[in-house]
């Protein structure tokens, strides 16, 4: 929770000082701090204790220093003196797409801009155009971003809030009288985004867990503190809630407060036609006195005649019916994923060296990982020409015969250009082990424009797998108009995998396009999308994607041995058309 804090805290730094025009060195440190205590695997508490911030990437004096006066004071004194200069507001208003530190400031100096409140006014008013930069089109831009970054607002990243949660069920389960501890609510569900962190615990006394709840590092307001539940909100602005229930109706409770409403309804409407009574306290027969199950959520759902229900499908989107016929499908597991095929190093615009990726998915327990940077229309992501891709090729062989025991795929994610070729030429993909596609740029097109765009890329020979197949950044960048059907049958005629990315930012396909895709005949592949070492570790989330799509190992590409995916890989492909 603290790692977490401080990261928010200096991250708000970075921005207030970009705003001021700072130095950009500097401001690269403030962010650079961030990614290191976000990847930090130990509570930056300990580290300090032991008197050894500076050991930490990116981490001198200086910031030890502000570490240290917020683990002792919960605040910082530098950050307070920006907040004086500069409103919060101005920094929101960066989280408009389209709205950078110049632009931000730009409004502030010259128009008042000082919230996203103030922006959409003058924006619907007309009063921005004129502006340094500003035109009637920008104005537009402007209004569909604040939409894009209200309905963000709502609720949060499932990445991010995973994390929290993570953070909070650790630090309770090692309490003294804590039996057993589980999230609940779309969290568990592994919904895109959460509204908010719902937390279940048995304990022998319920006090001391709740006073430690309230009273956690990240936490920013007490909403309520009571005997069985206790609400807070946390620095990053979601709220979280956590409930004692008693172990007899743990399960219950469980299958109840993880929902879906409309799922519970429908397994209530099965309890009262059982001549059974469900809440959240238990299974109960006869008048309702007497519990029947409740302990578990296996043998809630078996005294209604049904097997459990994985979390994920809890949607009334068919498993309850599913369920009663025993037709529930078999469901894709982490463990199952053997490898990760789109993964970018510090050749293109990823933090990690070509060795340090392959040894960071080697200790992941990998069979294989694809090396797949950003080909040379990503400029902004230092994408690589054809020269310096000749030139990873030969650093990768090296990297081959230096680490073993995990196979290396050479690839490349390869941008889809506007008319929907490619960046590189038919014979340097022929040496590539694996090519991801993907559109990086003129995401205004229309819907015909882009889907003719992305199936011309599909037909090529070379095409392996489709990369983030809609473009959406979630809370940030709206998907762009494309006919899904359309892209997902010429991938199937093609032979060409569909990428569900794993990113949080992105998690693109989502589960209903992911279904779609499995139904008319697509297999998927699950990656990450990894630009550091700790972004490995979004394959959980893109495996719940997939579990959410009812997609079970054989739909998965990257469930397969490194021997099967070899010789998929290298399967001939079916002729252009």
């Amino acid at each position: 929770m603290q790692n977490a804090a401080i990261a928010h805290l200096f991250a708000e730094i970075a921005d207030l000082l970009e705003i001021k025009g700072e130095n950009p060195f500097r401001v690269r440190a403030y962010r650079r701090a961030v990614e290191s205590l976000e990847a930090l695997g130990e509570d930056v508490a300990a580290v300090a204790e032991r008197d050894a911030l500076e050991t930490i990437p990116g981490i001198g004096k200086d910031l030890a220093g502000k570490i240290r006066e917020f683990l002792k004071t919960g605040a910082v004194p530098y950050l307070d003196e920006l907040r004086r200069e500069i409103p919060g507001g101005v920094v929101e208003l960066m989280g408009i797409h389209g709205v950078g530190p110049r632009t931000a400031k730009l409004l502030f100096d010259q128009a008042g801009v000082d919230s996203v409140a103030k922006l959409e006014e003058l924006a619907r008013a007309g009063r921005l155009a004129g502006l340094p930069g500003i035109k009637a089109r920008t104005e537009q831009n402007i209004l569909k971003g604040i939409a894009v970054w209200k309905a963000g607002r709502e609720r949060m990243p499932l990445g991010q809030a995973l994390g929290l949660a993570d953070a909070i069920v650790g630090a309770l389960r090692a309490l003294p009288g804590v039996a057993r501890i589980e999230t609940a609510g779309s969290l568990r569900r592994m919904r895109e985004t959460v509204k908010d962190i719902d937390i279940l615990v048995t304990a022998r006394d319920a006090a001391p867990v709740m006073r430690a709840f309230v009273g956690l590092p990240g936490v920013s307001e007490v909403l309520a503190h009571g005997e069985t539940k206790s609400s807070v909100r946390l620095a990053e602005g979601i709220q979280a809630d956590l409930r004692v229930v008693e172990p007899e109706a743990f399960g219950a409770a469980l299958q109840y407060f993880t929902g879906s409403k409309a799922h519970n309804i429908r397994v209530r409407d099965l309890a009262v036609r059982e001549g059974l009574k469900l809440s959240e306290y238990g299974v109960f027969a006869g008048k309702g006195e007497r519990r029947v199950a409740g302990a578990s959520e296996e043998e809630v759902y078996a005294a209604l005649g049904l097997p459990w229900i994985p979390p994920e499908l809890r949607e009334d989107a068919g498993e309850v019916e599913a369920a009663l016929e025993r037709r529930l499908p078999a469901l894709v597991e982490l463990r199952q994923i053997r490898g990760d095929l789109h993964c970018h190093t510090d050749w293109s615009d990823g933090r990690l060296s070509l060795e340090a990726l392959v040894r960071a998915a080697k200790a992941r327990g990998y069979e294989y990982v694809a090396v797949a940077d950003h080909s040379r229309s990503s400029t902004v992501a230092n994408g690589l020409d054809a020269r310096r891709l000749e030139e990873q090729l030969v650093a990768i062989e090296a990297v081959r015969r230096k680490v073993k025991g995990i196979t290396i795929l050479a690839g490349s994610e390869v941008d889809i250009r506007a008319d929907g070729t490619l960046d590189f030429p038919d014979e340097l993909l022929a040496r590539l082990d694996v090519v991801v596609v993907s559109v990086h740029s003129r995401f205004t097109q229309d819907e015909r424009t882009m889907t003719e765009r992305i199936v011309r890329a599909l037909r090529n020979p070379h095409v392996r797998i489709l990369g983030h197949a809609t473009g959406r950044l979630l809370g940030e960048r709206d998907p762009y108009a494309v006919d899904l059907d359309a892209v997902f049958a010429a991938a199937r005629d093609a032979g060409v995998a569909v990428e569900i990315n794993a990113s949080p930012q992105r998690l693109d396909v989502k589960d209903a396009h992911a279904r779609r895709a499995r139904g008319l005949g697509v297999t998927l592949a699950i990656n990450t999308d990894t630009h550091a070492e700790p972004h490995l570790d979004y394959m959980r989330l893109g495996v719940g994607t997939a579990r959410r799509a009812w997609l079970g190992p054989d739909a998965i590409l990257n469930t397969r041995s490194a021997r099967d995916l070899l010789a998929w890989l290298r399967a001939k492909r079916p002729p252009r058309t």
